[in-house]
């Protein structure tokens, strides 16, 4: 991004810094309860206060259109009792959203296409969602068809997808329930699936699937959610970036209040054809090997590539795309880091869009096992919000993996404010650097003659550099 693109960014962000109506929608894939060591993910690890909008992941659809449940164990009170201990969250946070998810890749479409196809079952399916989410008592409905037309579908689907949409937020207006849609974003799968300015009416929300642009189906190590184009490609290579399918939505006629960008808290790994070639575009042979928590080829978490970085494997940028990638021997992903997901989120505000959602949050670094606990969660919410929101802790008992009992705890850390006569730091409103600490920075903000300092902390092995206004590798920081 040039310094004059992203003056223009960063002038936004201060503007904008107050607005409240942002949303930070977080999806949650509750089976990271099966993954071991320091992967697994249960419910005690959500901190609701970081989200405006946590959506659990996934019910199923039937032929008759009735909402299906995937995981009676991991779901009901005969196991785990994941829909109840989910849906107390609202007592740590009650005016975060609990939602829950229908569809998702593994689902497909065809299912999707006969019930909206249907103008009785899809009368039904509308009653059964309600009827479900007063059952387990959520807050709202997100529709993950994956999609329309596509995957078994049919060309009617975009018609009746409108439809669906329609009649769902028609009953959910006499609840009170919220509902949003996940979408493909790209323009050469959107344009197959969407008709964008009659669906765009009726969901709250939008959340765009603004990754998996590339992966290991792919014969070239290439970047899994670029914010660019990059300049070396051409015809349709140039529509997989955020950029590019955030305009084609808008100009399609969706409201840009409604789209959330979707940021990944993974990445796409692939395995080099050739280790001295590592660079994007290097040729590869199939996917990276499987991570130690997510346990797949092809991708990494968030959680899983910090501690690959902590371990020695060299991080490069790609300043065209606004993105990292990492590398060792030969293993190379491409994925987002907090300096990326903070760019992505002051593009968010730049274009006055909706806000930033997450897949997953059980994916980023929720331990803090390579410094500060969900850095890239506390990212968005610090640019969003101009602040991290104040800690909550919760010590529950849940049943782990296996046949003990484990205790699990969440803590946040918040940033610090303190007044400009205790931080003389502060001359001016913005970003500022400690002068003894360069991993340590501010924002400064003027308030009745007086600044006020929030503190930040960059995380591992970062430092705060001014010519960017964000945290970079200290190889690209010659004065610290």
């Amino acid at each position: 991004m040039s310094k004059t693109v992203f003056l223009i960014v960063f002038l936004s962000f201060v503007i904008s810094i107050t607005n409240a109506d942002r949303r930070i929608v977080c999806y949650y894939g509750s089976w990271a309860a099966y993954r071991h060591g320091l992967g697994e993910f249960v419910t005690a690890d959500i901190d609701p206060t970081l989200c405006t909008h946590i959506i659990y992941t996934f019910v199923g659809i039937s032929q008759d259109g009735s909402v299906t449940i995937l995981d009676s164990w991991l779901d009901l009170p005969n196991g785990r009792d994941g829909f109840e201990k989910f849906t107390s969250l609202r007592e740590l946070s009650p005016e975060t959203k609990l939602m829950i998810a229908i569809g998702g890749w593994n689902e497909g479409s065809q299912t999707f296409s006969e019930v909206a196809a249907d103008p009785y079952v899809r009368a039904q399916f509308v009653q059964n969602v309600i009827t479900f989410l007063k059952e387990y008592n959520f807050d709202g409905f997100d529709v993950d068809w994956e999609y329309p037309n596509q995957r078994g579908g049919q060309p009617a689907d975009k018609e009746n997808f409108v439809i669906l949409l329609k009649e769902l937020r028609e009953e959910f207006n006499k609840h009170g329930y919220v509902l949003s849609a996940a979408v493909g974003a790209a323009e050469m799968s959107a344009s197959q699936s969407y008709l964008i300015s009659e669906m765009s009416q009726y969901p709250h929300f939008i959340n765009l699937m603004t990754y998996d642009f590339h992966g290991s189906w792919e014969s070239s190590a290439e970047i899994n959610a670029p914010l660019y184009a990059s300049s070396g490609e051409f015809g349709a290579e140039t529509e997989l970036n955020v950029n590019s399918a955030v305009k084609y939505w808008l100009e399609q006629g969706a409201p840009a209040n409604k789209l959330v960008v979707g940021v990944p808290a993974y990445g796409r790994s692939f395995t080099l054809a050739n280790p001295s070639y590592n660079t994007v575009g290097s040729p590869t042979i199939g996917p990276g090997l499987p991570g130690p928590y997510t346990q797949a080829s092809g991708m990494l978490g968030y959680n899983e590539i910090c501690e690959y970085v902590k371990q020695g494997w060299t991080v490069r940028r790609d300043l065209e795309q606004g993105v990292p990638y990492a590398f060792k021997g030969n293993q190379w992903v491409g994925y987002d880091d907090t300096i990326s997901v903070e760019e992505k989120t002051k593009y968010a505000m730049s274009m006055g869009l909706g806000g930033i959602m997450m897949w997953s949050i059980d994916t980023d670094d929720f331990r803090g096992t390579c410094g500060e606990k969900y850095p890239l969660l506390n990212t968005i919410n610090r640019v969003l919000k101009g602040y991290i929101p104040s800690p909550t802790s919760t010590t529950t008992k849940e049943p782990n993996s296996g046949a003990t009992t484990a205790e699990s705890s969440t803590t946040t850390p918040s940033s610090t404010t303190t007044p400009s006569s205790l931080t003389p730091v502060c001359t001016h409103e913005g970003y500022v650097r400690d002068p003894n600490d360069c991993s340590i920075f501010y924002y400064c903000q003027e308030t009745n003659g007086k600044y006020l300092a929030n503190k930040f902390y960059c995380p591992y092995d970062l430092v705060f550099d001014p010519t960017i206004d964000n945290c970079n590798y200290k190889y690209d920081v010659p004065d610290c």
